[in-house]
């Protein structure tokens, strides 16, 4: 089979693959939107979810690394590029056996069809889009590959020229119009889920309590991190492929599991609460020493415990087991959501109602823990349960049950492989120690004493805080400036490293720069 041959093959196997996913994807925006569907019917999204959901801790780790919050991009670029060597393979064999091609076609679909019977909410009738889709590709195929003839059937012809042009762009315009249904059928299947109602227009609880920054909290160093992280800069990492959009009209918390009595409320009854306003850092357990996966900001919200208090908390439960719309979990030690720390059902961050990709309408917001074991959002459900009888999501893929937040330090100026004057250097950055505060954050010069940062205010021990030092004396040359905390409790931050996976990275980060002469 010449390589020309091959070609045409491998374009009738895609254009097979792309109406596949286009009518499959078309079908599943309208299961979305018009007919409500609960569970995922789109083969690409369950695909990609039911991935996600067999990632070990290693692989997971790599890939926020790797490729930090474009995660979920990449992981969409690697499974086109998957399915179009797969389908192409299909369209190849396709010239030697027409049914081993079928089979093979038909097994990558029943793939996707099993994928989508796995996620959360699925109902059997998820199922019609891709059978649809399957049906359509697989007559796409038999037709494409009848069009060229084969080679068992065929030997040593291949069909007219003109014949094997009009095969080849048939393929190629069956090929656009998948692309263009699959593109279609996301877009329905994302506004198909918006909330009712725009989130702007949203109606905010005015807090019974509100938070003070100071203006000594504030940073005072050009690329400082302020304290406040804008919202749109605030990191996302969750497990979501597309984001839910969830209707406050529809929505509802449940309290359940082992409680004295099952909680029910609502959007509105949830409004009617005394919120409050609280300072407080995120960390996701995937950040690296000195990484960005940490924001701060001013979070609204309904206490956790008093929604707890409400259900009436038996003795013997340990954990809580929250649950998001799309099927999310996560474990939180039970005293994290009813001590006196500002654990909250949160409606709003900076003052603004909170953004889909952070969880609106309503999320988990807990000082002191990485939030796989507590920042759960679109949440719908709090299990008050045992660790020895449920676990969250992340626990059975290799990530520790509990995760406290370990006491770290970041340097923000100078970045690292910068090139700054001799003589008077700035160095400041950020460090955290949620639910116990920071102290003191000491800097050294290569392997030199540690000298003491400079504080700034601290109005809250579950936001970070700003700190800054003057390096004097800056001489040519290469040099690495290394940076480490100390908590509210007077234990300073290991020098141990430690990679994220299981619970949470540790050492000290440490920059190199280039001191230059100034001219």
């Amino acid at each position: 089979m010449s390589v020309q041959e091959q070609g045409r093959a491998a374009l009738v196997g895609v254009a097979a693959g792309a109406a596949t996913l286009g009518v499959a994807e078309l079908g599943a925006g309208v299961a979305v939107r018009l007919l409500g569907a609960t569970g995922t019917p789109s083969p690409l999204l369950a695909v990609a979810g039911a991935f996600v959901d067999r990632t070990p801790a290693w692989l997971k780790d790599w890939a926020v690394a790797t490729f930090g919050t474009a995660d979920k991009i990449a992981l969409g670029v690697g499974m086109g590029l998957v399915l179009v060597v797969v389908t192409a393979l299909v369209g190849v064999l396709g010239r030697t056996s027409r049914a081993l091609a079928v089979g093979l076609f038909l097994l990558v679909g029943a793939l996707g069809l099993g994928a989508v019977l796995s996620r959360p909410g699925a109902m059997p009738a998820d199922l019609w889009p891709t059978l649809a889709g399957l049906a359509v590709g697989t007559a796409v195929l038999v037709a494409g590959l009848g069009g060229l003839g084969t080679i068992l059937e065929e030997p040593g012809q291949t069909g007219p020229v003109a014949g094997r042009r009009q095969v080849v762009l048939a393929a190629g315009g069956v090929g656009v119009l998948g692309v263009l249904g699959i593109v279609a059928g996301q877009a329905l299947t994302r506004t198909g889920r918006a909330a009712g109602a725009a989130v702007r227009a949203l109606g905010l609880p005015v807090p019974v309590r509100r938070v003070q920054i100071p203006a000594a909290a504030l940073a005072s160093v050009e690329g400082q991190s302020p304290f406040v992280t804008p919202t749109e800069e605030f990191y996302r990492i969750d497990t979501a492929l597309w984001v839910p959009r969830v209707d406050p009209a529809t929505w509802t918390l449940r309290v359940t599991g082992l409680v004295e009595q099952e909680v029910e409320i609502d959007w509105a009854e949830l409004l009617e609460q005394d919120h409050v306003e609280a300072i407080v850092t995120l960390t996701c357990v995937s950040n690296t020493v000195g990484g960005p996966l940490v924001g701060n900001t001013v979070w609204t919200g309904w206490p956790v415990r008093e929604l707890l208090a409400r259900a009436g908390v038996l003795p013997e439960a340990d954990m809580v087991l929250s649950r998001s719309a799309d099927g999310w979990t996560a474990g939180t030690p039970i005293e994290a959501l009813t001590d006196d720390r500002d654990a909250l059902i949160a409606v709003a961050m900076d003052g603004e109602p909170l953004p889909p990709e952070h969880g609106y309408p309503v999320r988990l917001v807990v000082p002191g823990l990485y939030g796989y074991v507590s920042a759960t959002k679109w949440v719908t459900e709090l299990k008050v349960t045992r660790f020895d009888a449920d676990e969250g999501y992340w626990t059975p893929r290799g990530w520790a049950e509990r995760g406290p937040v370990k006491t770290a330090s970041r340097i923000d100026v100078p970045r690292s492989e910068a090139r700054v004057r001799a003589g008077e250097v700035v160095v400041a950055g950020v460090a955290w120690a949620q639910q116990r505060g920071v102290d003191a954050v000491e800097v050294r010069v290569d392997d030199g004493p540690w000298q003491q940062a400079e504080l700034a205010a601290e109005p809250s021990i579950d936001a970070w805080r700003l700190w800054s030092w003057t390096w004097p004396d800056a001489a040519t040359g290469r040099h690495q400036l290394t940076v480490r905390a100390t908590d509210g409790t007077g234990e300073t931050q290991t020098d141990t490293p430690a990679a994220p996976a299981p619970d949470g990275a540790s050492g000290w980060h440490a920059v190199e720069v280039t001191v230059v002469e100034d001219d």
